[in-house]
């Protein structure tokens, strides 16, 4: 008796036929994993192993083996796949220290994940997006704060990195003694990787310092390997030492699979093996047959790409055995066998979990908490927060106030509601207090912009605009996707992102139809942005076509005197031709506006509330953004760009009373707006619940209990050369001048006082005292520093412990800081050890010499 499965791969239906009884051993659900992978991989043809050693794995329907996808996110939530809770991004969780919580974060997402797996496995698909291998957490040290991927990682700290990427991979994979991982999660990118982004695919790191390598940039890959079982590491784009990180044998062979013992599966970043051999790229190899014999030999077990396609022409060349394919294949099949991806459904706990737990209420809630404890208050001038939610006026001004989008951060799902921080001042005022929203502020410059993407329907009358998309350039044959985008559209495969799932990363087509009926009379601008090639027809005419040269950005602003009304069929065929691939379209009024008439219109306001700060779509991966200070997603310089500052001089010329909220995903030189407002509080990328939790802190409604988890400078003068990868002069642990706020720095609206630690025999415990009027949350921070070693770190992060006390109480505190916890660089040895000695233990809530109590401890 036969039982059939069908399931979508690449667009073409398949269906596979195994026997009801199980027939070979690698079916056998009781052998081990490592027993099934032997088997199964002694059954493939040469040209079958190839096939599944690339990210989107085919299948082999002789054997049952359904098509896998390696390449999934979710960074902070579910990731794009449709609708799913938003967490904040990830530096602002960092900035909780709150590891209990992130990993509540990850569980929940890890739900959505499954539930998601389910429901494509049920529809018949496995695109891209849609399978059980998650490709986070983002472990690097955020080392300077120019990089425009920073908002990805957990900070500048080693022990805090590590603290939140365990808490990540337990939440994403589950229990340790399950028989099923939840998911697999990756530890990235391996290893040195820190930006920049404009050069990443040619950069090559030279002569690091060995001290830098083992107590900066390893450790936390070394924890996730060695106590968190993480089941995937990805190999990072740039060189060390002249070898691609996807081909170094130093990392991968000695360190990550010699010393660490790591089992488990080395993927590479997308286009990473395509490097090795790309003119004005690395240029280490000379053909694809070459690169993928250094790749495979060096231990990178799955390519993002395809390169790998060439595998059997290395077998048959001689520069790859197929025994050495066997060695990658039996990682590759131990993964998937331990998420029971090849094993009858109900056998699997996981595939178990409830569809409503997906958005849920409860999933609502952690993005919200965990939104309220990623708020790092900076300054708090004559204790002008919490503001009074009565008898106010308030005025609610900048570019980051309205803007749902932003608070999502990059990598990010579709939450089902964003509460925007105007939303949620809104929503506090009471008796005798009004919310004005002024318009016009923007990140770079002072415009006002009014989208009417909310007047387009599709021609069958939906809201919005419909797109299909075909996987060739000629738009024929049936679409591999379609959707209806009911916001700005906003697309680029930066990051090698998918337009949609099921569409493939180059050599594809698009039509995006819509009809516009406005309201009233109007001026407006279609705008259109793309790379590759585009056309615009309205009512039928082709009033652009930029067909003939479709290469590079190309961009459109088509004015439209648009009668009320009167209905205009807009459609916008595009064509992506190789590389870059882009595409934005809206439909604006815009004029600008001075500052005097922003401040005019704040003139009844007794508190300006500015949200300002940069965007997701200013920083991050590999952007094309060249002007205002940003560069291929990184920045030129750290300050708040100069519209910005101007309109906040302006507001507090004219006597207003500004509190500042800044949104950013890393760090920026906030100097002027410290002069210039009363209070600044850090909201990052705040998430799906993100403009709940700003009003709740602005209001008294939460008492803000974030820390910094990277360095706050004054200005890009105190920084290195962002291509020196040495630590010398960077974050907390080597800065030698005064930072506008220190990392571990958060204040709160009440006071607490430290008494004087104390250590004996691995345990450390302080007492901590809330002595102002209000309860509240303090992170108690332990460094550590050798007396002795002269040479490195200030002081190093060694254990934190979020506590709470209420109004008027003392508690006390104890933490454990085992022997490990002195470990360091000797340079005597060139190893990683407790060296006996004299060490300075601080303690205190901030990294600032002046918030923390110091004794000395004696390790023998």
């Amino acid at each position: 008796m036969l039982k059939q499965l069908s399931v979508m791969a690449f667009g073409v239906a398949i269906t596979f036929s195994a026997t009801a009884q199980t027939t070979y051993p690698y079916q056998d659900t009781s052998l081990t994993p490592e027993q099934r992978a032997d088997d199964l991989i002694g059954r493939l043809t040469l040209e079958e192993k190839a096939r599944l050693m690339i990210d989107v794995s085919g299948p082999v329907e002789r054997l049952g083996i359904k098509p896998f996808q390696w390449w999934n996110e979710t960074l902070h939530g579910v990731a794009r796949n449709g609708f799913a809770t938003v967490f904040p991004i990830t530096m602002g969780m960092a900035a909780s220290w709150d590891d209990a919580l992130l990993f509540r974060c990850f569980d929940a997402a890890s739900d959505e994940a499954r539930i998601k797996y389910r429901q494509a496995v049920r529809a018949g698909q496995m695109n891209r997006y849609q399978g059980l291998s998650f490709w986070t957490p983002n472990i690097n040290i955020f080392r300077d704060p120019r990089w425009g991927r920073g908002q990805e990682t957990y900070g500048e700290d080693p022990y805090l990195t590590t603290r939140m990427g365990l808490a990540v991979v337990r939440g994403l994979e589950g229990p340790k003694d399950a028989k099923y991982k939840k998911l697999l999660s990756c530890a990235k990118h391996y290893a040195v990787h820190s930006g920049p982004e404009w050069n990443r695919h040619s950069f090559n790191i030279e002569n690091l310092p060995e001290r830098d390598l083992w107590e900066t940039y390893l450790p936390a890959f070394k924890a996730l390997v060695q106590e968190g079982d993480v089941a995937e590491v990805m190999c990072a784009y740039q060189r060390i030492d002249g070898q691609p990180c996807c081909g170094q044998t130093r990392y991968l062979q000695q360190i990550l699979r010699g010393e660490w013992g790591f089992k488990g599966i080395v993927v590479s970043d997308c286009g990473a093996i395509r490097d090795f051999h790309t003119k004005g790229h690395h240029e280490y190899t000379k053909t694809p047959v070459e690169s993928t014999a250094k790749a495979i030999l060096a231990g990178t077990d799955n390519e993002c790409g395809s390169v790998y396609k060439a595998i059997p022409q290395a077998v048959r060349e001689g520069e790859l055995k197929e025994s050495d394919l066997d060695v990658s294949l039996k990682r590759l099949f131990v993964g998937r066998f331990r998420l029971g991806e090849m094993d009858p459904d109900h056998l699997v706990p996981w595939m178990q979990i409830p569809e409503e737990r997906l958005c849920s209420k409860a999933h609502n809630d952690l993005a919200y908490k965990m939104a309220q404890e990623s708020m790092v208050l900076l300054q708090n001038k004559n204790n002008i927060l919490p503001l009074a939610k009565e008898n106010l006026n308030i005025a609610v001004i900048g570019p980051n106030a309205n803007d749902s989008v932003m608070q999502w951060g990059n990598y990010s799902g579709y939450p089902t509601h964003t509460v925007t921080i105007l939303d949620g001042i809104k929503a506090k005022v009471g008796k005798n207090a009004t919310v004005k929203y002024i318009n016009g502020a923007g990140h770079v410059a002072n415009a006002v912009t009014i989208s009417h993407f909310n007047e387009l329907t599709t021609r069958s009358g939906v809201p919005g605009v419909e797109a299909f998309y075909w996987n060739n350039k000629e738009q024929e044959g049936a679409p591999a996707a379609a959707t209806v985008y009911t916001n700005s559209i906003h697309l680029d495969n930066g990051g090698n992102t998918v337009f949609a799932p099921g569409v493939e990363l180059e050599d594809f087509s698009a039509t995006y139809t819509t009809v516009f009926k406005p309201q009233k009379d109007c001026t407006v601008t279609i705008d259109l942005k793309a790379d590759d090639g585009y056309r615009l027809i309205i009512n039928g005419d082709t009033v652009a076509n930029r067909f003939r040269s479709a290469h590079g950005m190309q961009t459109t602003r088509r004015e439209l005197k648009a009668v009320a009304g009167r209905a205009y069929d807009i459609q916008v065929d595009y064509i992506q031709v190789s590389g870059m691939a882009h595409f934005e379209f809206d439909i604006n009024e815009k004029h600008t506006v001075s500052n005097n008439e922003l401040v005019a219109q704040a003139a009844d306001a007794d508190v300006v509330v500015f949200v300002g700060g940069i965007s997701p779509r200013l920083e991050g991966e590999e952007m094309k953004v060249d002007a205002y200070g940003f560069k291929g997603g990184d920045r030129t310089d750290i300050q708040l760009p100069q519209a910005q500052r101007e309109l906040i001089k302006a507001l507090k010329a004219a006597g207003k009373r500004v509190v500042y909220i800044n949104c950013s995903g890393s760090a920026i030189a906030l100097a002027d707006e410290s002069e210039n407002c009363e209070a600044i509080l850090q909201a990052w990328y705040p998430g799906e619940r993100g403009g709940d939790a700003v009003a709740d802190v602005l209001f008294g409604d939460y008492n803000p209990s974030g820390k910094l988890p990277i360095t706050f400078y004054k200005s890009v003068n105190d920084l290195p050369d962002f291509l020196d990868y040495t630590m010398a002069g960077r974050t907390y642990r080597y800065f030698q001048g005064t930072p506008l706020w220190a990392f571990g720095y958060g204040m709160s609206y009440t006071d607490f006082v430290f008494g004087k630690p104390r250590y004996k025999k691995g345990k450390l415990s302080v007492a901590l005292e809330n002595i102002g009027s209000c309860d509240g949350e303090e992170v108690v921070q332990v460094y550590v520093k050798r007396i002795a070693d002269t040479d490195g770190p200030i002081k190093t992060l060694k254990a934190f412990r979020r506590v709470n006390v209420g109004a008027g109480q003392k508690t006390e505190v104890e933490m454990e800081l085992p022997r490990e916890a002195f470990e360091c660089w000797d340079k005597e040895s060139n190893t990683m050890r407790v060296i006996p000695g004299k060490y300075n233990v601080m303690v205190g809530n901030s990294s600032r010499a002046e918030d923390l109590q110091t004794i000395v401890v004696t390790v023998k």
